[in-house]
């Protein structure tokens, strides 16, 4: 088995003011496209996804839980299953383990779904979703619109679709045709 860590905010979905509200929920161009090619490889999804909005009071962890069953129903629309959510509920000043760029989340996934790292990816559009992916030893993919960006990612590329084509799935050969 395959598995990719995915950052949720600004990776799969827009990252908007208010990510706590359910009607608020509007997924990346190209993301169901690439989702849906990465589970065609053989890539199962896992989301993680810190959201310090919860431990600083300005939603609960019932909204968050609202916010991905909107996400799923959106994915599900295009054949996508996301098989976890990971949530880290703290502020950065608590130093929790499961904080991103930190490893206990992908620690926990690793032990829920029993895989290494070598069979693992992480993919987020944030320096500290890079650093997460290192922190556990896995290869880890930048989304950014600017391929120049200076980034201890393996690659750097624009969006999920364009992830999804420069994967090696399990068939081996190089790149997807969705």
């Amino acid at each position: 088995n395959l598995f990719v860590f995915l950052d949720r905010d600004g990776t799969i979905m827009e990252d908007r003011q208010d990510v706590g509200n359910p009607r608020g929920v509007a997924r990346l161009q190209l993301a169901g496209e690439g989702l849906r090619c990465l589970q065609r490889a053989g890539w199962r999804l896992l989301v993680v996804t810190n959201q310090s909005g919860v431990g600083r009071g300005f939603f609960g962890m019932e909204d968050v839980e609202r916010v991905h069953r909107r996400l799923e129903e959106l994915l599900a629309a295009e054949d996508v299953v996301i098989e976890a959510f990971y949530v880290c509920p703290h502020r950065p000043e608590e130093a929790c383990p499961c904080r991103k760029p930190r490893p206990g989340m992908g620690l926990r996934a690793m032990k829920d779904f029993d895989f290494s790292p070598s069979q693992a990816l992480v993919v987020g559009d944030r320096e500290s979703d890079v650093l997460f992916g290192r922190n556990l030893g896995m290869r880890a993919v930048l989304l950014s619109e600017d391929p120049t960006v200076l980034s201890g990612a393996e690659v750097v590329l624009p969006h999920l679709e364009a992830v999804a084509r420069w994967v090696e799935p399990s068939e081996g050969e190089r790149g997807i045709r969705c």
